[in-house]
C-alpha cells in the first residue's frame, strides 16, 4: 500500500495532482492541513473528484466527513493518548507512533499506524537523522494493526523499506518537494516488487 499525505500548506495545482495520483493507483490520501479553517478545508475537498472521497483520510475537521461520505480518520499520537478517537471506533481509524514499542502496544481498534521517521525527513530538514526505526521494525510483535513507514521515503529507497516487512509506506516530501510529483509517484510504484 502506498499513501500520500498533503503538505501542511496549500500548493499550486495540488488538487489536480491529487486527482492524477488517484488515477495512477494511489491507495489512500491523507488530508493534513493543520492551519486551515473548516471553510477552506471543505472547499479543498470539494475540488477532489468525488469518486475518490472513500480513499480520503481526514487529520482534522472531522465534522466535514458526513458531507463528503468520508469514513477514514487519522489521530495524532497526542490525540490517541487523550482518547479523542473513541467516538470514531466504528469508523476506520489510523494513528502515528515514533517507536516500535508503542506500535506493539496499540489495541486492535486501529487499521494502521504510521511509524516515523524511517529515514531523514525530506520535508523537515534535520528530522530523523539518527533514526533506528528501519532496523527496529524487526522487533514488531503486533500483526493485527498494519505498519506504515513514513519519513524520507522516495523512489530510490522504497524497496528497502518494503523489504523490512512493513505493510505500506506514506510519501510526503518525495511528492511535494518534487517538480514532477506524478513521475515520482509512478517511479515509487514501479520500484516496489509487491
Amino acid at each position: 500500500m502506498i499513501i500520500v499525505i498533503t503538505p501542511e500548506e496549500f500548493v499550486q495545482n495540488e488538487v489536480e495532482i491529487i486527482n492524477e495520483l488517484f488515477q495512477e493507483g494511489l491507495d489512500l490520501f491523507h488530508v493534513r492541513k493543520p492551519f486551515t479553517n473548516s471553510e477552506k478545508m471543505a472547499d479543498f475537498i470539494q475540488k477532489i473528484n468525488s469518486e475518490f472521497y472513500h480513499q480520503l483520510v481526514l487529520h482534522s475537521h472531522y465534522d466535514l466527513a458526513e458531507n463528503f461520505n468520508i469514513s477514514r480518520f487519522h489521530f495524532r499520537e497526542i490525540d490517541r493518548q487523550n482518547g479523542l478517537y473513541k467516538n470514531f471506533i466504528n469508523k476506520t481509524i489510523s494513528t502515528s507512533v515514533h517507536d516500535i514499542k508503542t506500535f506493539n502496544e496499540l489495541n486492535n481498534d486501529w487499521e494502521y499506524a504510521f511509524i516515523s521517521p524511517v529515514f531523514p525527513s525530506i520535508s523537515k530538514k534535520g528530522y530523523g537523522e539518527n533514526s533506528t526505526i528501519l532496523s527496529d521494525i524487526k522487533k514488531r510483535t503486533h500483526s493485527n494493526v498494519k505498519l506504515m513507514a513514513l519519513g524520507g521515503i522516495n523512489e530510490n529507497n522504497i524497496q528497502e523499506v518494503f523489504d523490512s516487512e512493513v505493510d505500506g509506506v506514506a510519501l510526503l516530501g518525495a511528492i511535494w518537494k518534487s517538480d514532477e510529483p506524478l513521475n515520482v509517484f509512478k517511479k515509487c510504484r514501479q520500484n516496489v516488487l509487491l
